[in-house]
């Protein structure tokens, strides 16, 4: 029998991650959320993968897409991260953000970008993995933003 969703949650808590936003365009209109569930996967092809829930709309618009941008937040950014987390369609409404080599939303001032197009996509649960193969990336000097037992951190 599975473990209930209460103590899996709790162990899934002790595993400190990176912070990532996780952006696209469909349609003329940008989505985005964050998104905690990031890993490198392959080097050649240089592959990432995303996990993303089925029932958020940036879900369907990266689908439908088939390109995403990953943008890893600084440790100054924790309020990206949240504000991406909320539900809502004014997320990129007094954010800072450009048009990236793949003509989707880059966020500014954040310590990483890779750019991916669709690859392959394996749903699982009430999730999906997105694989993306990257296109192009850039990194920025500075710390990253680290979520661990249901809160920010930063290396010290």
């Amino acid at each position: 029998m599975p473990i209930d969703e209460a103590r899996f949650r709790q162990a899934l808590g002790y595993f400190a991650s990176g912070v990532t936003v996780v952006t696209t365009e469909y349609q003329g209109e940008q989505y985005g959320m964050t998104v905690s569930s990031f890993s490198s996967l392959s080097l050649k092809p240089p592959l990432v993968l995303i996990c993303i829930d089925q029932q958020v709309a940036t879900h369907a618009a990266l689908a439908h897409a088939g390109k995403f941008v990953v943008n890893v937040l600084d440790k100054r950014q924790e309020h990206l991260s949240r504000r991406f987390a909320t539900i809502g369609s004014d997320k990129f409404k007094g954010v800072a953000w450009h048009l990236g080599t793949l003509g989707l939303p880059v966020l500014d001032h954040v310590l990483a970008v890779i750019e991916c197009q669709l690859h392959s996509s394996i749903a699982a649960g009430d999730h999906t993995i997105f694989v993306g193969e990257v296109y192009d990336s850039e990194v920025h000097e500075g710390t990253p933003l680290l979520y661990y037992r249901r809160g920010y951190h930063e290396i010290k």
